[in-house]
């Protein structure tokens, strides 16, 4: 016996077919960054030329400027910081070489000349007169005190004069710095009286010792200080009146020295 036929099912929808994806593009690649032009190497000039001798030549090496100096501080010496010694003029030639001027603030050395010889001509003029001032049981020694004495003499001076006062001192030496004096010469058994030019140191030791004597003797059993008896010694020479002791033991000198030509 023949098996029945299956009976025919309906057909079925066939599965849809897959659609066409589109191909993967891949990213693009980074281009490299463009590198530098090589700079243009200048052609060589040919041998012989004036320009391949001096380039061949190695370069020379810049030269160091020199160390500019350091500045220092500009300070301007003046005695006891007021009264400029630059500014003081010597009209003796012959006492110009031995008045010491240099700048200087405190005149006080500390004898640092005194055992040199000719060292006094070193000395500033204002610390001889200080020196020359300590005199009699009042001064002698005592420095700081001479000192303070010639510093308010010059004060009084420049208040009185209105003129620098070492200029003053200078002037004052000068008129009475004796250029004569006397001495004894034997002839046989009698001395006799000669007259003799003085030398310029000599004549500056004997004005410095005239001043002073001068003021220190007149400060004695007087009312006025000593500053102020310098003061008038110094102001009263430098005119080369006869009522200062300085010019009148010069002129007594030379009265005396003129009589024993």
């Amino acid at each position: 016996m023949e098996p029945d036929p299956k009976p025919e099912s309906p057909e079925e929808p066939a599965p849809p077919a897959p659609e066409p994806t589109a191909p993967e593009v891949p990213p693009p690649v980074p281009e490299p960054a463009a590198l530098p032009a090589e700079p243009e190497v200048p052609a060589l000039p040919a041998e012989g030329t004036p320009d391949a001798a001096t380039e061949a030549a190695p370069a020379e090496k810049p030269k160091k400027e020199p160390r500019k100096p350091k500045k220092r501080p500009v300070y301007e010496m003046k005695l006891f910081e007021r009264y400029d010694l630059k500014e003081v003029v010597v009209h003796d030639a012959g006492l110009a070489k031995y008045i010491n001027l240099d700048p200087i603030v405190i005149p006080h050395t500390g004898g640092r000349w005194g055992a040199k010889p000719f060292g006094k001509a070193r000395t500033n003029i204002v610390e001889r007169l200080i020196n020359g001032m300590m005199r009699t049981e009042v001064y002698t020694g005592k420095k700081a005190k001479s000192y303070r004495v010639v510093r308010s003499a010059f004060e009084i001076i420049e208040k009185k004069a209105g003129r620098n006062p070492v200029q003053v001192l200078v002037d004052a030496l000068e008129k009475s710095a004796p250029r004569e004096e006397v001495t004894r010469l034997r002839f046989g058994g009698i001395s006799v009286p000669r007259s003799v030019d003085v030398a310029p140191s000599r004549r500056l030791d004997m004005a410095l010792r005239s001043i002073c004597q001068g003021s220190v003797q007149a400060s004695f059993k007087n009312k006025k200080a000593a500053a102020e008896c310098l003061a008038d010694e110094l102001l009263l020479a430098a005119k080369g009146e006869m009522q200062s002791a300085a010019v009148a033991k010069k002129e007594e000198l030379e009265r005396v020295s003129g009589s024993a030509r």
